[in-house]
């Protein structure tokens, strides 16, 4: 037997490996444990943009967007709080409660106020600087001013009012920002919102506010004016508040000293109790109000003046085979007479008033002027020719309304006051839902009545005014079928009719609808619809 024949084949096979079961399981495992981490590192910074090293990262990863400029009647919805009401709800949070409250008000503000719950909490009051200091790229907001003050009325609450600005504005922000100078924050012209709250020692409350608004500011006794602009970035890292300790109670000594170089001197020795304080604080003498800035007006068009057609001077005819004498001048065309609408009761003149009995009646003058159509009961005055000198042109006469008719719109109207109706007795006009003012807002609205129906939240409300915004169900959430989330409707009310309560949903149907005046689309996709209450 030839033992090369089977020399290439081997007798055994190599063995199969078993599959390591453990070494699988702890792969997974680890695979496992690294999804929950990406998740949850995600949540942690996404979720908590606050944090100094979470808005690190959404910065690098472009997710954080800058600051907003809000307009008055399209702020978030909140609540106006007065120095002590702020003081109380400050003072009753235990210190857990009270970080998680600052948590979620830094958190707002970095985004833009996209997902609050609850209100935005807005100050108002009157508050005095004790001491205002520039920004540095050290705090919290690199550029700008930020002023120290106390609240007039109730001094156990301080407040630090941060002004964001360009820097060529600082300067003249220093000149105005002064200790002393007092800071009138009012519901109808500021929107000054807390985004930090920080309970003192010695039982104060101390709040940061920013204005929404970014606005122009003045004083009251005074020259110039600074504005504001919304930050660029935030500087997370440098912590809350902008005064820190020692740098806030450096500010209170040297305001103590400040108000004691200003207080009057003392006749002869006071004794307590003898005269009582006066609880009702002093008017003060300047103050820092902000200040709309002015808009232009157009002039009105000039009203073009038609000429009316001139009329031919009737030439007598000659006969056949006569001639007409050179020498003798042509007669000059007598003007035509113009006719001069009266008022409706007033009697015309004797000698150039003429009264139409029935209508198509005309009215010849003797020179052979061409007849005037009247129409009945009106009276026209006939004018001489000598009123008129030749070659000038005459206006043409616009017919004259009666009093009773209405030509315009019922909220156009009048300031404040305009027509109402009862409940589906207004004019014809065209009935539209809240996903159609997109299309009204690019396409206009043609010179013809519309009229909204819908569901609407009342966010904001004054004396004759409320912004609603539209109310959609979970459907239409999902399938976008309402309208944009950045609608707003801006409702003004006759005088003498109350508006709607905050928080209350107003439904409108097409017997009692709204009817739209005016809609607004701004760069930032931002939809303002003005509409009026014309229903009775």
């Amino acid at each position: 037997m030839d033992h090369t024949l089977f020399r290439y084949d081997e007798p055994y096979a190599p063995r199969q490996r078993r599959a390591n079961w453990f070494a699988w399981t702890i792969a997974i495992l680890l695979l496992i444990g690294l999804t929950l981490a990406v998740w949850l590192g995600s949540y942690y910074i996404f979720g908590q943009p606050e944090r100094p090293d979470s808005y690190r990262i959404l910065q690098k990863l472009k997710k954080i967007d800058q600051p907003k400029r809000f307009q008055l009647t399209a702020a978030p919805a909140g609540e106006f709080l007065n120095p002590k009401q702020l003081h109380d709800r400050c003072s009753a949070l235990r210190p857990a409660e009270l970080a998680k409250l600052n948590a979620e008000l830094a958190r707002n503000y970095i985004r833009n106020f996209q997902q609050v719950r609850g209100q935005v909490p807005y100050v108002v009051g009157r508050f005095t600087i004790m001491e205002a200091r520039e920004l540095t790229p050290n705090d919290l907001f690199k550029s700008g001013m930020v002023a120290l003050t106390s609240a007039v009325d109730y001094g156990e609450l301080l407040l630090e009012h941060i002004y964001p600005a360009d820097a060529q504005a600082v300067p003249l922000m220093k000149g105005t920002l002064a200790t002393g100078l007092e800071i009138k924050l009012e519901r109808a012209h500021d929107l000054s919102a807390v985004i930090h709250a920080e309970r003192l020692p010695d039982g104060r409350v101390m709040i940061t506010t920013v204005p929404l608004l970014y606005g122009s500011y003045t004083v009251t006794q005074g020259r110039g004016s600074f504005s504001l602009e919304p930050p660029f970035d935030l500087n997370m890292a440098a912590g809350w508040p902008l005064f820190k300790d020692p740098m806030r109670k450096a500010a209170e000594a040297r305001y103590a000293s400040y108000r004691e170089k200003l207080a009057p001197p003392t006749q002869g020795l006071a004794i307590p109790g003898l005269v009582p304080p006066s609880d009702k604080p002093a008017v003060a003498t300047n103050e820092l109000i902000r200040v709309e800035p002015a808009m232009p007006v157009d002039a009105p068009p000039a009203t073009a003046v038609t000429p009316a057609p001139a009329v031919a001077a009737a030439a007598s005819a000659t006969p056949k085979g006569g001639k007409v004498a050179k020498t003798s001048p042509a007669p000059a065309a007598s003007p035509a007479p113009r006719a001069v609408a009266a008022k409706p009761g007033t009697s015309p003149a004797p000698a150039a008033a003429v009264a139409a009995g029935k209508a198509g009646a005309a009215v010849s003058t003797a020179s052979g002027a061409p007849a005037v159509a009247v129409s009945p009961g009106a009276a026209v005055a006939l004018a001489s020719p000598a009123a008129t000198p030749p070659g000038a042109a005459a206006p043409s006469a616009a017919p004259v309304l009666p009093p009773g008719t209405d030509q315009t719109l019922a909220s156009t109207a009048g300031g404040g006051t305009w027509k109402t109706y009862p409940a589906g007795k207004m004019p014809q006009g065209r009935l539209i839902a809240t996903g159609d003012l997109r299309d009204v807002a690019e396409r206009g609205m043609t010179g013809e009545r519309v009229y909204l129906r819908g569901q609407f939240v009342v966010n904001f409300t004054e004396s004759n005014r409320a912004v609603l915004r539209p109310r959609s169900n979970m459907a239409e959430s999902m399938l976008r079928l309402g309208a944009p989330s950045s609608t707003r409707i801006i409702v003004e009310f006759p005088s003498g009719m109350a508006p709607p309560t905050q928080g209350a949903v107003v439904s409108r149907d097409e017997a009692r609808p709204y009817e739209i005046t005016e809609v607004r689309k701004q760069a930032d996709g931002q939809l303002n619809v003005f509409v009026r209450e014309i229903m009775q």
